[in-house]
């Protein structure tokens, strides 16, 4: 089987991905971390991404294909595979289906208001790297370590804001994309995360 997974930043398509891929025993594919690897590992395509994010730009659409084609013909692959964060552009779509078919894209849909709340409540420890949510603890400093935690600057309400509106702009017409096809299935994020675990599951279970 093969899925994308589409929502805004803060909808938890990393958190529902792992989830996904332990059930099914598919391989979790991350553009973010496929990123990383390659320029920690020095690969060709690496070292090109990394001059590029060193100079300060996004990397481009051929690289980011590059790695996708690369990654998906590893054997952790042959049982399927979640692309987390890819496509992001109608063109990496097109640019994927040339590459491989798709079964699935589930789209995580939650309020913009609901992503604002849950991104900027994110704190971080400067130590020992532990996050936390306002929510969820109320402390000023890591109960790992005791530094006092921090927000990151992609988390304050502002940025917040301005990644969702680019989100909203680039990404959004990928769902028209994959509903046009007849691939699209929209959950609601904003419920327990275990109840939408639940219902993706029960989505994926059909392509068996």
């Amino acid at each position: 089987m093969h899925l994308v997974f589409l929502g805004p930043p803060g909808a938890g398509k990393g958190t529902q991905a792992d989830k996904i891929c332990e059930r099914f025993s598919i391989a979790h594919i991350s553009t973010g971390d496929m990123l990383r690897k390659e320029t920690r590992e020095g690969t060709e395509l690496g070292l090109k991404a990394k001059a590029v994010m060193d100079a300060g730009g996004l990397v481009s659409d051929e690289i980011i294909i590059a790695m996708v084609e690369k990654r998906i013909q590893e054997p952790d692959c042959s049982r399927g595979f979640l692309l987390d964060g890819f496509p992001r552009t109608i063109a990496q779509a097109d640019a994927l289906s040339d590459l491989t078919g798709i079964d699935m894209a589930v789209n995580i849909d939650v309020p913009d208001a609901v992503l604002v709340e849950r991104i900027s409540g994110r704190r971080m420890c400067p130590g020992c790297g532990a996050g936390y949510h306002v929510s969820l603890y109320d402390k000023d400093t890591c109960e790992k370590c005791g530094q006092k935690l921090y927000i990151r600057d992609d988390d304050r309400p502002e940025t917040v804001k301005n990644r969702i509106a680019a989100y909203n702009e680039k990404t959004q017409p990928l769902i028209n994309y994959y509903a046009d096809k007849g691939l699209l299935h929209t959950v609601k994020g904003d419920q327990p995360m275990e109840k939408v675990s639940v219902q993706i599951a029960a989505l994926v279970e059909t392509l068996r």
